[in-house]
């Protein structure tokens, strides 16, 4: 197995999960009974380019697929996110009704939506059927395709020159990086803008934020590794921000390498360093995570198993990837977490792959009272807290599991 980026062969792992479903695999009733695929999900770190990534198992039209039920709307927070992103990028690059937008992975038009009430014209690229469906139906032009160089030639050709090119959390989910990041520097217009938002692989490791490898995540990433990457592309990214989004992100800016007018930033620089300075330019520094995730482990079930004895009730929230993760790593089932309630109707009344949880309508809290809530996407927890408080009318509890066993 070769490195996806510089071709490296790879032989220091990063952290086992073992096998699991893919996460977002959600099942029916009369699916419970059938057998369920797993897939190794084995995390190698090379020695190289130091690019964190999982063999690919699984192939990406299987996960992407029409049946996909990840709605990036049904999370107030983020689409606040993509709100002030919008509103940035306008002020920041002077977009305007004459500009062009186009965002790779657009979902189910979460973000593009503000784009078409200020104007400005834009194009979705999302291969998913569903979100794309929904995407269009609030006025999103979509393009039901993946992205990479044959489709970043075909839409040069048609016109479709981006003043600004965006992708949020969908460069670690691509399998041919290279690809994806050639087609970038393929479609973006002269003096055009990329953004791209990714989890940080410094702040995972910090946090010890395992559960948000899964199978849809193909690389882990630092700015280290990435700005390699682009730079081999003919592209350079001259400014970098750390956001809070899933437990710790970055939004770095790009152009094309030739354009020297934007110079780098002193960010990028700072960012570059303080990754050196924490040894990310070292395999020594990524031995060690298996051991924190194992730690995580012993602890929830140590939680989960006396509240069974006490005869007490635990439910979770959220039908997140990164919480099936954390589940199926621990071995967690039905009998332990009895029920998982989520916001979005695409989720409901089906169960939750591997620990086969049902998953219900947030009103079940308050009908079935349970003495515990674990929160799975963490990353959201302020919200769920504050919209659930009512929970404390019978002394129930929030409970999380990352990046160590908290009762709130």
């Amino acid at each position: 197995m070769n490195c996806r980026h510089c071709h490296t062969p790879l032989k220091d792992v990063f952290i086992d999960l073992v096998n699991q479903p893919p996460s977002n695999s959600f099942l029916k009733q009369s699916q419970l009974d059938d057998p369920e695929t797993y897939f190794p999900l084995k995390l190698y770190v090379c020695s190289e380019c130091f690019l964190v990534q999982v063999d690919e198992y699984k192939n990406s039209q299987e996960i992407f697929s029409d049946d996909y039920v990840y709605f990036s709307s049904f999370s107030s927070s983020w689409v606040e996110h993509a709100r002030r992103y919008v509103d940035m990028a306008e002020e920041r690059l002077g977009l305007d009704r004459d500009s062009m937008v186009m965002e790779i992975a657009s979902n189910d038009g979460y973000l593009l939506q503000w784009f078409v009430k200020k104007g400005i014209p834009c194009l979705g690229i999302e291969p998913t059927g569903g979100t794309a469906d929904a995407a269009e139906k609030i006025g999103v032009p979509t393009r039901r395709e993946f992205f990479g160089t044959d489709l970043a030639r075909r839409l040069k050709a048609e016109g479709n020159r981006p003043d600004l090119l965006l992708g949020n959390n969908v460069l670690a989910h691509v399998p041919d990086i290279n690809d994806f990041v050639q087609g970038l520097e393929i479609a973006l217009k002269k003096g055009g803008t990329i953004t791209m938002e990714f989890p940080h692989l410094m702040r995972l490791m910090d946090q010890n934020q395992f559960d948000t490898i899964y199978h849809e995540h193909f690389s882990y990433l630092s700015l280290t590794t990435v700005d390699r990457i682009f730079r081999e592309s003919g592209l350079t990214i001259f400014d970098v921000e750390e956001l809070p989004t899933h437990g710790g992100s970055l939004r770095i800016f790009a152009r094309h390498a030739d354009e020297t007018d934007r110079p780098v930033l002193p960010s990028v620089s700072g960012l570059l360093q303080t990754e050196e300075e924490k040894g990310m330019k070292t395999i020594a520094h990524y031995t060690g995570f298996q051991a924190r995730a194992d730690a995580v482990k012993a602890d929830l079930l140590e939680f989960l198993i006396r509240q069974k004895r006490d005869g007490k009730q635990v439910a979770a929230y959220g039908a997140a990837a990164k919480g099936n993760t954390l589940l199926n790593y621990c071995g967690i089932k039905n009998d332990l977490i009895s029920f998982c309630v989520d916001a979005s109707p695409h989720k409901q009344d089906l169960f939750l792959p591997g620990s086969h949880i049902p998953v219900l309508h947030p009103k079940a809290l308050r009908e079935r009272r349970p003495d515990y809530i674990l929160i799975l996407p963490w990353n959201i927890q302020k919200e769920i807290m504050q919209e659930h408080a009512y929970v404390s009318e019978w002394n129930g509890r929030f409970v999380t599991a990352i990046p160590r066993l908290t009762v709130h």
